[in-house]
């Protein structure tokens, strides 16, 4: 009796031994999907937002995200994830119009870009082409079936024009696509990215003679075109484990006579004002307006915040992006742009301010000057 015990004992911690081994083993494999990169095997010492002991990046607010995460992560907020909610999606595609890329690219004084939906864009700046937080595959995550795309890319990855720089602004898949960056192996195109971000691109077979990695503050320049990584709110990380491990930023590119500003990912804080008052007047700022919620407005602002961020930077023209292609949060998926169509109408806004929003429909090539009139394409549709 006593030895049919022992086997039988022995028998169930086998099996739980196993189970482990396949759980940690499936675990390990999941891991090392390709998609979510490498992790940096240098440290950034020489950083002022890093954390040698944690080997991880950090906010001018340290403790920022901490305080974030009593609000974001309850059972509420998981709830509503899982819920199918009202017109997070749109119920038919969102108009387009196929560019003329032929036209993007004649010799111009003026700006031109093209908006791709979310937070990627084309931009012509003085004859260099620039592409921004390219994503054209079918999802903003590891897995398909994750966080799919309205709809398809106005252009595929082979019908874009030769692109000169490719700028990153952090490592979240809906900003850094593996499939994207891989399109470019074969190319000369550099890429420009921040601290340990270069560590994903060389992991999925791109040169690193190719890439530039910039801390805050710090500029690279190509001729007559000037990059700078300038600072965000936000944080980073691919795999839900090994998070701030490389840095997250804005950027702005300056010519001889254009000035531009994108967001990338932010949360309001003084940043703004502070690359306003070094890098503006610009003549353009993208600014992330979309896929925020008052839970984790520390990283993510919301519309009147983006339109105060607009005013913070000096910017001429305001376009807001990081809406109109993927569900990253509970609002309807017009909200965002709705949102901040009726702020900058009000008479009061407009007696105060010079600010003009420049929203185009998805593939629209925009000249930046005052012959761009906003159609307000999305009424009408919900």
């Amino acid at each position: 009796m006593r030895s049919s015990i022992l086997l039988a004992a022995r028998a169930v911690l086998v099996l739980g031994v196993a189970s482990l081994a396949v759980v940690v083993g499936g675990g390990i494999m999941l891991l090392s999907r390709p998609d979510f990169g490498t992790r940096p095997k240098q440290t950034y010492s020489q950083s002022p937002q890093y954390r040698e002991d944690t080997r991880s990046f950090f906010n001018r607010q340290p403790d920022l995200l901490k305080d974030m995460r009593k609000r974001a992560f309850t059972f509420g907020v998981l709830k509503d994830w899982f819920s199918e909610g009202i017109d997070r999606s749109p119920k038919a595609p969102l108009p387009e119009v196929r560019p003329d890329i032929a036209d993007f690219l004649k010799p111009s004084k003026t700006l031109k870009f093209i908006w791709f939906g979310h937070s990627t864009v084309l931009l012509n700046i003085g004859g260099k082409v620039l592409l921004i937080d390219p994503i054209f595959s079918g999802s903003a995550a590891p897995f398909s079936f994750m966080v799919k795309r309205f709809q398809p890319p106005v252009l595929t990855l082979s019908e874009l024009p030769p692109i000169d720089f490719i700028l990153i602004s952090h490592d979240h898949y809906d900003h850094l696509d593996m499939a994207s960056v891989k399109h470019f192996i074969p190319t000369s195109t550099k890429f420009l990215v921040p601290l340990g971000v270069s560590s994903h691109l060389v992991g999925w077979g791109l040169k690193a003679s190719n890439i530039v990695e910039l801390d805050w503050w710090q500029s690279a320049k190509f001729d007559d075109i000037e990059f700078v990584a300038t600072p965000a709110q936000h944080f980073s990380g691919r795999d839900g484990i090994h998070e701030n491990e490389t840095l997250w930023a804005s950027w702005v590119v300056r010519n001889e006579g254009h000035r531009v500003y994108f967001s990338g990912d932010s949360g309001y804080d003084t940043h703004f004002k502070d690359i306003g008052e070094k890098y503006g007047p610009f003549d353009v700022a993208f600014v992330e307006n979309g896929q925020y919620n008052e839970k984790w407005r520390e990283v993510h602002v919301l519309p009147e915040e983006s339109v105060q961020a607009a005013i913070d930077l000096k910017a001429k023209r305001y376009v807001p992006i990081h809406w109109g292609m993927f569900i990253l949060s509970f609002h309807t998926w017009y909200e965002p742009i709705t949102r901040v169509a009726k702020i900058l109408t009000s008479g009061e806004f407009t007696k105060m301010n010079q600010l003009k929003m420049v929203s185009p429909k998805l593939g629209q090539v925009v000249q930046v000057d005052d012959s761009y009139v906003n159609s307000n394409w999305w009424e009408g549709l919900f």
